[in-house]
């Protein structure tokens, strides 16, 4: 089987899991309260609304801030509150695995993209142990409050063990 496709399939079985256990995606209020399909698209709708992790709004980027150097990197990761924002959009129009999607992201803001890439490195197949798994897992939810990917992980490393898909110890 090519990893590509096993991959595609322990997400698949992980996914088809994840409201048998403890994970929840509690919905959570947005900055403004709630919002649907009728606010889509929010950069037009509610631009105000519309926050970088930085706390800059929409209205602060322009080409012209980006050439002078006013705008840095971290200006353009999004705010956890407007991913909720997003996701409570796609919940408005029955796009529930979106919106679980959109949730998990809000909840990884916080981890340093060297974290991320470790992580996504070591849920690769043959990668890592089910400790290993574990343990990142427990460092995601002791560090920076990601529950909702803590438990994700130790789902995927629960369903690796059952498909023989973890590094031998």
């Amino acid at each position: 089987m090519e990893s590509e496709e096993l991959i595609r399939q322990i997400m698949s079985e992980v996914m088809a899991n994840l409201g048998k256990d403890q994970v929840s995606f509690a919905k959570k209020p947005a900055a403004s309260g709630g919002v649907d399909a009728s606010s889509y698209p929010l950069g037009e709708k509610m631009p105000g609304q519309i926050k970088a992790a930085t706390g800059k709004v929409l209205a602060d980027f322009s080409v012209a801030k980006v050439k002078s150097g006013e705008l840095a990197a971290d200006d353009f990761r999004i705010a956890p509150e407007t991913l909720e924002m997003q996701a409570q959009v796609a919940e408005s129009v029955g796009r529930d695995s979106l919106a679980r999607n959109m949730r998990r992201a809000a909840e990884l803001i916080k981890v340093p993209d060297a974290e991320l890439l470790q992580v996504y490195n070591a849920l690769r197949p043959y990668r890592s142990t089910k400790a290993e798994l574990y343990g990142l897992a427990n460092d995601l939810e002791t560090k920076y409050g990601c529950s909702v990917n803590a438990a994700f992980i130790k789902e995927a490393a629960d369903v690796y063990e059952k498909r023989g898909r973890l590094k031998a110890e």
